[in-house]
This record gives C-alpha cells, structure tokens and sequence, in this order.
C-alpha cells in the first residue's frame, strides 16, 4: 500500500472522470434526483456491513451529523446541481466551466476556515489550471449552451457545495473511519435526493443495459473507490491542494469522450490539458524536506 501512495492523485482524476461518462450513459433513462437516490442507496446498502464491522470506529452522534452533512453537501448538493443543470439543458461545457470553479472557492475557504496559508505560487497555479480548464471546454461553447436562471443556479449551487462539504469533511470529520464516514455520508446524501425525487420527478426509470452498466460503475468505482481516496486525500493533504486535482478531470474527461463517443479533440483542448496540469503541478508541488541529521 505505501508503495501505491504517489499514485492515489492520478488514480483519482481518472476515477472522477469516468463519472461524467457514466452520467452520459444513465441520464437518457432515469431523472436526476431518482438515479442519485438509487445511486446512493445502494453505495449505503453496500457499506453498511463494512461499517458495522468496524468495532472501535463509530464516532459520536455530533461527528456522525457532521459527516452526514458533509456527505450532503459533497455528493446531494454537487451532483444533484450537476445532473440537475445538464437534465435542464445546460451543456456539458458550461457546466464543467462552472463547477470548475471549485478549486478556488475551496481554496478561499480553507484560507479562511482552516488557517491554510495559499502562497502565490499556489495562487497561480489555481489560475492557470481555470484557464486550461476554460480552454479545455471552449470549443464545445456555443449558441446551444442552454444557460439559463433554471441551469445557471444549480450549477453555482453544485461548485459552492463540494466546496463547502469539503471544507466541512477536514475540519470536522478528519478523525471519524473511513469506511463509517462513507457511509454516513451516504445516509447523509440519500436522504434530501429521496426527497426531491418524490415531491419534483415521476421516478418512471428505463432499465436498459445502459442504465444497469452506469448505476453499478458509477455506485462501485466512483461511489466508493472515488469517494474512498478523495476523502483519503482530504484528510492527509491541504484542501486547496487537493481540490486542485479537479482542473484536470474535464482534460481527462473529452479524451475519454474521444476514445468511446469519438467526439472531437482540439489542438487547443490539448493546449488546455497541458496548462491545466502545469497549474496542478504548481498548486500541489512540495518543497523536499530536508533529511534530519
């Protein structure tokens, strides 16, 4: 496992990626809050018993809220802003635009939640991955963006809650077990999703091989595997580093795109990878320690 450590970033970015193909594949099928809720329980009915075997990991009832709440904000608030704008209209561009801002909200509020301090390296290298992100998503703007009140909100809401959430799982969160703070958060996710699928959508769900294939990839690799080392990385990095890794999921996302849609990939979209993952690099980079005499 320790072998394995500098590898947890990259594996994650690619993991997360697959998320927005996966939603490509489920949404045609299944109303937004409907598939997440579906989504969601059954990544819950599949942690519990790994929760439940965990002896000495159950927190109190006040971590176990803050980490429902922190499930809430990063998988309820995010992806049902997400999936909810894109449902409506909004282009999968404009979205991921959007929500691109969330390494700089993150950063902004861990400087001022956390007391982490944001040199200007870190800073410019927040800029430069927004502008390989904008680069990135440029070619597929255009007059059927489908931004609106209805989809612009959301989306906002989206970027501010994984945020948030993220934010909220370090300070309050970082000392509860892994595999029970999942868990809970899940419980914490399901829970307003059910909601707004009963009283907003028919919850009428096409089951199609599609839609069989993206609820059990998208609950099994980016539910738990994702979750699992984006909360990892959480509570052993700074945040605003950590968030950063964000910039460089849209990059991955159109050349997985390319691979299986065989939608289009620009020399400027490549251009944007490369300074997307500059920024990253920046934003993340650490000084070696020296060794200890």
């Amino acid at each position: 496992m320790p072998r394995l450590l500098p590898y947890f970033p990259a594996i994650f970015v690619v993991l997360w990626s697959t998320g927005f193909i996966g939603a490509r594949y489920a949404m045609p099928h299944a109303e937004p809050f409907t598939f997440l809720a579906l989504r969601f329980a059954l990544a819950l009915l599949l942690l519990a018993p790994v929760a439940f075997a965990v002896r000495e990991g159950w927190p109190g009832r006040r971590p176990a809220l803050h980490a429902m709440l922190a499930g809430g904000l990063i998988h309820g608030v995010y992806l049902g802003g997400v999936f909810f704008a894109v449902r409506h209209g909004l282009s999968a561009g404009i979205a991921a635009l959007i929500v691109g801002l969330q390494p700089l909200l993150t950063a902004l509020l861990a400087a001022a939640f956390l007391g982490e301090a944001i040199r200007p390296r870190h800073w410019l290298g927040l800029a430069l991955g927004l502008l390989g992100v904008a680069l990135v998503v440029a070619p597929k703007l255009g007059t059927g963006s489908g931004l609106t009140a209805l989809t612009l909100l959301p989306a906002l809401l989206a970027a501010l809650g994984i945020s948030v959430g993220t934010i909220w799982q370090k300070r309050f969160v970082g000392g509860v077990d892994l595999r029970v703070g999942t868990a809970l958060q899940y419980l914490g996710a399901l829970v307003p999703t059910a909601v707004c699928a009963v009283l907003f959508e028919t919850m009428r769900v096409d089951v199609t091989g599609e839609f069989v294939f993206a609820l059990v990839w998208l609950t099994l690799v980016l539910s738990i595997g994702a979750i699992f080392l984006l909360l990892f990385l959480i509570r052993e990095g700074a945040v605003s580093q950590v968030s950063s890794l964000m910039y460089l999921t849209p990059g991955v996302t159109a050349c997985m795109a390319f691979a299986l849609f065989g939608e289009t990939l620009t020399s400027i979209q490549l251009f944007g990878m490369v300074l997307a993952a500059t920024g990253v690099a920046a934003a993340t980079w650490k000084r070696a320690e020296p060794p200890v005499s």
